[in-house]
């Protein structure tokens, strides 16, 4: 063989071997490094919002919300919960004040006044003590709903607690939370506020390798019952609200998720 066909047959097997190392190297860099990486890349944004039937999104640094002017609150407060979230500094709690974001006015504070009914948060506050600012922002009047006392300071807050309680259980936790608003409802105030009969909270821990999901429906009285009697599925919440909870996930997951009513997966104390 001559020198120069040598040469030649030298540079072609150099250019296959550089060839392949490439593609090699970019199918592998287009693979997640692990399905529990990706999981936790998604869970740690909002990618998963409820659908909006009334198309009044709106945006806050701690939460995000649907406001429906016709109940003068919003049918969902959606936020993303992290163990490092769960922390007890006290911080001074402000005035409630209309939601700035909110194009149509959310309603004023004074309709809750001598009605009866506590100012009761949707996002607690005491799931946003990591900033003053991500605090203060869960005093907006969008972020409240017309509650009873003992519901709110009962069961209610027994349910937020138990939620804190998983956040640092299980790490990280996606939280949708507000009323069944429907039609007939009470109203308080001027501005007519809807008084739901019934509050519901679904919490999505969206982590490996034990992706699950749990919804809570719970009457708007006082109640002793421990928290699983008002474990439903997510299917029936969104038959009640016309709100579909997580379009974003897989088909087939959510399908599953959503037909749920095992709670047995979620350590109940």
């Amino acid at each position: 063989m001559s020198t120069s066909r040598k040469v030649k047959l030298v540079i072609t097997i150099i250019a296959l071997v550089v060839g392949y190392w490439l593609q090699q190297n970019e199918n592998t860099n287009n693979q997640p490094s692990s399905t529990t990486e990706t999981a936790n890349s998604k869970s740690n944004s909002f990618n998963y919002l409820p659908t909006s039937t009334t198309g009044n999104i709106v945006k806050h640094n701690g939460y995000q919300l649907s406001y429906s002017e016709q109940h003068e609150q919003a049918e969902w407060v959606a936020y993303s919960l992290d163990k490092s979230d769960i922390v007890y500094t006290n911080y001074k709690r402000p005035f409630f004040i209309e939601d700035p974001k909110v194009k149509t006015k959310s309603a004023d504070w004074r309709n809750y006044k001598k009605s009866g009914y506590d100012k009761g948060h949707l996002c607690p506050a005491g799931d946003r003590r990591a900033s003053q600012k991500a605090h203060d922002e869960t005093f907006y009047t969008s972020n409240i709903s017309p509650q009873n006392h003992e519901f709110n300071a009962g069961i209610w807050n027994k349910l937020e607690q138990k939620t804190r309680y998983w956040t640092k259980k299980y790490n990280h936790l996606y939280v949708v939370t507000g009323g069944i608003l429907e039609s007939n409802l009470k109203t308080i105030g001027k501005e007519k506020v809807s008084v739901p009969n019934y509050f519901y909270k679904v919490l999505l821990d969206y982590t490996q390798p034990e992706i699950k999901a749990i919804a809570f429906l719970v009457p708007h009285k006082d109640s002793n019952k421990p928290l699983y009697e008002f474990v439903v599925s997510i299917d029936e919440l969104e038959q009640k609200t016309g709100i579909d909870f997580f379009p974003e996930l897989p088909d087939n997951l959510e399908n599953q998720l959503e037909a749920s009513t095992d709670y047995k997966n979620w350590s109940f104390r």
